[in-house]
């Protein structure tokens, strides 16, 4: 990693937690609809919906509380009582004012590469929320650049390096989705690190071995430092 010049760091589960917060909603949301579907059935329901309106919706809280409104209303066949859809909404409202937990050791190992690389934060989702999470994470002043992206796929990327005007063999993204922050910046020349989370959103996973020259996993963030300084 000897030419790395720009370092990026995925923010939800990369840099403090999130997906944890999702699943324990999901779950309240799935008791709701008990009388209707058992548990486990919601929760394909609403997965279901979340991909069909991915590519209207987006990313981010928003585009989960919209979901679970409209799999409210497919599931009970448009009726379900109004305190049903009151509960599913008040849901989602304390989902976007949860606390911003940061994991292990992140603000150590951003002081330790502040000045020697140029930071970014490079993450997806609704712009507003991750506005929010990035100032109550109080992470703001180690950062270079922050990029609130729609998705994460090749062109994203090349986006964002033309913006930075970094090449991209002087560029490592660290983030604990392979299919976000490692596939598509592998596939533009750059390099990347997967962390991974103890939970990982379904549509983020992968059914397949990754190799690659310029791919690197740690069990954690701190791993990766003594390659770095």
């Amino acid at each position: 990693m000897k030419n790395i010049k720009v370092i990026a760091f995925d923010a939800d589960d990369t840099l403090w937690v999130n997906e944890p917060y999702f699943l324990e909603t999901e779950q309240k949301f799935c008791a709701l609809l008990e009388d209707y579907l058992p548990h486990h059935s919601v929760s394909q329901e609403l997965f279901k919906t979340e991909m069909q309106n991915l590519s209207l919706y987006g990313y981010g809280v928003k585009s989960f509380m919209l979901c679970m409104i409209e799999t409210v209303l497919r599931v009970t066949n448009n009726t379900a009582n109004p305190e049903i859809l009151h509960k599913t909404i008040q849901y989602g409202q304390e989902l976007l004012h949860k606390p911003i937990e940061l994991l292990d050791d992140v603000k150590e190992i951003l002081e330790a590469l502040k000045g020697k690389y140029r930071l970014v934060v490079a993450t997806k989702g609704d712009l507003l929320d991750q506005e929010r999470k990035l100032a109550k994470s109080g992470l703001s002043s180690y950062f270079h650049h922050i990029e609130i992206m729609s998705d994460k796929k090749e062109k994203d990327y090349e986006k964002l390096l033309k913006h930075l005007d970094c090449k991209p063999e002087h560029f490592l993204m660290l983030g604990n989705s392979l299919k976000s922050d490692v596939m598509p910046v592998l596939e533009i020349g750059g390099h990347a690190v997967h962390i991974p989370y103890h939970t990982t959103w379904a549509h983020e996973q992968i059914d397949h071995t990754l190799e690659h020259d310029n791919f690197y996993q740690v069990k954690a963030l701190a791993e990766i430092l003594p390659q770095l300084l």
